[in-house]
């Protein structure tokens, strides 16, 4: 059987003969530094890759660890109330001390204590 000819195909054997002979091998150290090429990108992507990595474990680790430098809250409130600071009284220089039967500047004639009670202390920050 032989085959009609057909013009595309004659003009497609003529390119590939052509090509043929032009034809020829890359020279050593156009593929050699194509080489070097290819393998620098590998290391510098493996390097990125480890990096990202140990940056991502550290990240982690951080986030998982305790913070050590700020104070904690209880997570309930304490039931029994802070004791509030002891007003300072102004300083004023004295003279004598009073009389050991007499009450003190700030207290009353009754003697009762000057310590603060419930309704009068800070609430709990």
């Amino acid at each position: 059987m032989s085959e009609p000819q057909d013009p595309l195909r004659s003009l497609f054997k003529e390119a590939a003969a052509s090509g043929q002979s032009r034809a020829r091998s890359a020279p050593l150290s156009f593929i050699t530094e194509r080489a070097e090429q290819v393998r620098r990108r590998r290391i510098l992507a493996l390097a990125v890759g480890v990096c990202l990595v140990f940056s991502g474990t550290g990240a982690a680790v951080a986030a998982l660890l305790p913070d050590s430098t700020g104070t904690t809250v209880p997570a309930t409130t304490p039931s029994t109330p802070r004791p509030s600071p002891v007003p300072s009284l102004p300083s004023s220089p004295r003279t004598s001390l009073p009389p050991m039967g007499s009450p003190s500047p700030g207290q009353g004639t009754s003697g009762a204590s000057t310590t603060p009670t419930r309704s009068q202390s800070n609430p709990p920050r």
